[in-house]
């Protein structure tokens, strides 16, 4: 073989060059066929991940663990020192196994509508950027807490037209202030069904379910179970309209709907990419879309409103599957570049609402949630247009690049992780300085400590910092004008949501290194 190699000469050595030179060509006009949407000025697609940014991979791997620390049910492989089994006999009332799920925040309820979103924006963040998540070592540590979720909602929908969307009464849960493995409280269930309708979770539940069937697509009868339910719970969903909220007045006081046209088009969209079916498609772009799409009005993207999310997923048909255009799909997309408008700090119609330091800022509860789910939506939206070969945006009349929204996103990142007047970094365990005093029980109370119900609130109000760490916690974060008080009792600011960290593993998984996006979640 050695010497083989050494003999072919100059003009070996010019074939290979004339052979390489046309394969590059040959590659060249496959990317430009391939995006035939490409417009001048585009920058290069990227390739596969590159190497990853050093302070986004340790955040990463930080933020990944919160949901951990959130697991009901019988632990497996369990990771953290302080946590152990907990609400094993969830869902006996109706002879289910609901043990497994994750606790809403720092209090131990299951609260269905934000876990099923916590599910979708998941599984979203893994099929965008799931080989970016494996560079890191974080994919399966992802898929693991996405399928302990989507365990649970299996479980909740025993029969079509029934879904258990509560475990937990969170006027008890509230009074108490106890470990999760040390619970004795009353675990009651709330379902909805044809009788009592809540179309809003029922969607949602069945679009997180349609996109963890394309995350598990190897597991060809799990994906085909997922995608089962999926579709009975949209058809319960349209079919029983009427709003949980309304229909169960005391859900309202934790996680009120304002209404459930945004889910219904959200869940379509999901459905539409999980199964290719024209008629998940003709639902989101048809009557359905002229009630609920709200054009050309950009809003925030929450576990409450999704037509921002939903905008951006089905732009995604229109920068990859031009077979499958329409009117109605460019009002979703210049409904989506709306939003990335408002988002972008230079831009005529850039949004009001942000601090000083330029942090989105929408609301004083939970302050995070917008920023960082903006923030997801911005760098998802780039890479499509990166992908695309589509070189900009315009924003009455000016034009902004991929690079532009990645910059955004990137600021929302680093503000988040102590880029900030306050120089702390919001998710706990991340940097030298983090919050302390975090509103979380399991956090506050010694692993060895005996309590009940009520001898546990001496811990909330002990000046001491929470013996346990709540790693990967994602604080409310700061009040407009970028204060922040450390302290237990400090919900508003204090509290982590469990959906709080889907949105962002999500920004994170984008930011750690920069790649290609699938032009087809189903490899079609």
């Amino acid at each position: 073989m050695g010497e083989k190699s050494k003999k072919g000469g100059c003009c070996g050595w010019i074939l290979v060059l004339i052979v390489a030179g046309a394969a590059a060509a040959a590659i060249v006009v496959l990317v430009m066929k391939k995006h035939n949407g490409s417009s001048p000025g585009a920058a290069p697609v990227p390739g596969p991940p590159g190497s990853p940014v050093k302070k986004y991979e340790d955040a990463l791997k930080t933020a990944m663990q919160f949901f951990d620390i959130q697991k009901s049910g019988k632990l497996a492989n369990n990771k953290i020192s302080w946590r152990g089994d907990s609400a094993v006999k969830d869902g006996s009332p109706a002879k289910l196994d609901l043990s497994k799920g994750m606790y809403d925040a720092g209090d131990h309820m299951k609260f269905n509508f934000p876990m099923a979103y916590t599910a979708t924006v998941l599984s979203w963040a893994i099929l965008e950027y799931g080989d970016q998540m494996k560079v890191v070592n974080q994919l399966e540590p992802a898929q693991d807490s996405l399928k302990w979720i989507t365990d649970y909602l299996i479980n909740c929908h025993p029969k079509d037209n029934v879904l258990y969307i509560q475990v937990g009464d969170p006027d008890a849960d509230h009074k108490c202030w106890d470990r999760p493995e040390d619970m004795t409280e009353s675990r009651p269930l709330i379902q909805i069904n044809a009788t009592v309708p809540g179309t809003e979770v029922a969607a949602e539940t069945a679009a997180a379910m349609a996109a963890a069937s394309l995350v598990f697509k190897s597991d060809s009868t799990y994906s085909s179970d997922l995608l089962k339910h999926a579709k009975q719970l949209f058809t319960f969903a349209d079919k029983f309209r009427g709003s949980y909220s309304q229909n169960i007045p005391e859900v309202a006081t934790y996680y009120n709907s304002t209404g459930y046209g945004d889910e219904l088009l959200w869940a379509a969209g999901w459905l539409y990419h999980a199964t290719g079916d024209q008629t998940y498609y003709d639902y989101a772009t048809g009557k359905n879309a002229d009630s609920f799409g709200n054009f050309g009005n950009p809003t925030w993207f929450s576990w409450d409103n999704k037509l921002a999310g939903t905008q951006v997923l089905l732009s995604r048909v229109s920068f990859f599957n031009s077979k499958a255009n329409s009117d109605t799909l460019q009002e979703y997309r210049k409904t989506a570049e709306a939003v990335m408008c408002g988002l972008l700090p230079k831009s005529p119609t850039a949004t009001s609402s942000r601090t000083d330091s330029g942090l989105i800022w929408v609301s004083e509860w939970n302050a995070l949630q917008h920023p960082v789910a903006s923030a997801f939506l911005a760098v998802v939206y780039s890479d499509y247009m990166l992908t695309s070969r589509t070189a900009k945006i315009t924003c009455n009349g000016n034009a902004y690049t991929p690079s532009d929204l990645r910059k955004f996103a990137t600021s929302q990142a680093d503000y988040v992780l102590g880029d900030n007047p306050s120089k702390m970094s919001f998710l706990v365990g991340y940097g030298d300085k983090y919050p302390q005093y975090v509103h979380h029980r399991g956090a506050s109370i010694p692993k060895d400590a005996k309590t009940g119900c009520k001898d546990g609130w001496k811990y909330l109000d002990s000046t001491k910092p929470n013996p346990n760490v709540a790693t990967g916690a994602l604080v409310g974060g700061p009040f407009l004008n970028e204060t922040y008080i450390d302290s237990r009792n400090n919900s508003m600011q204090g509290e982590p949501t469990t959906y709080n960290s889907a949105v962002i593993v999500g920004l994170l998984s984008g930011l750690v290194t920069t790649s290609s996006v699938v032009q087809s979640f189903t490899g079609a």
